[in-house]
């Protein structure tokens, strides 16, 4: 398992003009909830096509975190066209990211 979180790409602006489907992952490579949800994380968005994922180290003053309001990792901010649809923070299991994930699908007429 590697999880890859790394430097912020793309700053706020970027973020809002994303197309499609996209989840925002916040968080680091040596946090400890980071890695036990790691699994969680993957078997829940591995059922949504055509989904992009992208991981964000974050830390304070960090712009990209903080314009979300992140305070604890790892948190998943589901977006639509750029839109924040759902948010997850912290997920113990993947059933913890069902409601997120389907209130995507919800939105964007994928099932």
């Amino acid at each position: 398992m590697t999880l890859g979180y790394l430097p912020e790409t793309i700053g706020r602006a970027q973020a809002d003009a994303l197309p499609g489907l996209t989840v925002i992952q916040f968080g680091t490579n040596w946090c400890g909830y980071c890695r036990a949800a790691e699994p969680h994380i993957e078997r829940a968005l591995a059922e949504v096509d055509g989904l992009a994922r992208i991981k964000v180290e974050d830390g304070n003053g960090r712009p990209l975190g903080r314009s979300y309001r992140v305070k604890l990792w790892p948190t998943l901010v589901f977006l639509r066209d750029g839109e924040e649809v759902a948010r997850v923070v912290r997920p113990w299991g993947a059933e913890d990211l069902a409601p997120a994930v389907a209130a995507l699908q919800a939105v964007s007429g994928r099932h």
